[in-house]
């Protein structure tokens, strides 16, 4: 049972936030194809976006070394 959740917060911390930047790169570009000039906007919110991604990771990281703490 704590293999699998063990195997459930590293396939959160690493497929997730993968998943969430090919998300973003893909909708930018789109985006960016229909209107050049909106570049500014579209660079503040991958910022933002990127930024709680990194809070994601950063916290599902924490949480895999506690649950790895106790199995050991």
């Amino acid at each position: 049972m704590r293999f699998i959740a063990l195997m459930l917060v590293i396939f959160a911390a690493i497929i997730g936030p993968s998943l969430t930047v090919a998300a973003i790169g893909y909708s930018t570009v789109r985006a960016l194809a229909r209107n050049p000039s909106s570049s500014p906007v579209l660079l503040l919110g991958m910022l933002v976006v990127l930024i709680f991604n990194e809070a994601i990771v950063i916290l599902s990281l924490l949480v895999f070394f506690q649950i790895f703490k106790r199995i050991l």
